[in-house]
């Protein structure tokens, strides 16, 4: 006979793959997460444009140098249209 219940197919409450999509995350790992994102938006600059923005000690400048010069991490993205 057909037409009987689909125990079979159904996924328990409390199955593996239930268990799977209820994951926790802290703080820091929404914040991870979060650059993580806008990373991958952004693009990673090429070391030519680290040239562009920052001249030709700019690919060996740490990120607090750069803001020293003028243009820090969160603008970079900002000054490199301007420096085409």
């Amino acid at each position: 006979m057909t037409g009987g219940s689909n125990e079979e197919t159904e996924e328990a409450p409390g199955s593996e793959t239930a268990m799977k999509t209820k994951q926790h995350q802290t703080s820091d790992g929404k914040a991870r997460a979060e650059g993580l994102r806008l990373f991958k938006l952004a693009g990673r600059p090429s070391k030519q444009d680290f040239v562009k923005v920052y001249r030709p000690n700019g690919p060996q400048m740490t990120w607090a140098q750069r803001a020293a010069v003028g243009v820090p991490a969160a603008k970079f993205q900002a000054a490199l249209p301007a420096k085409r």
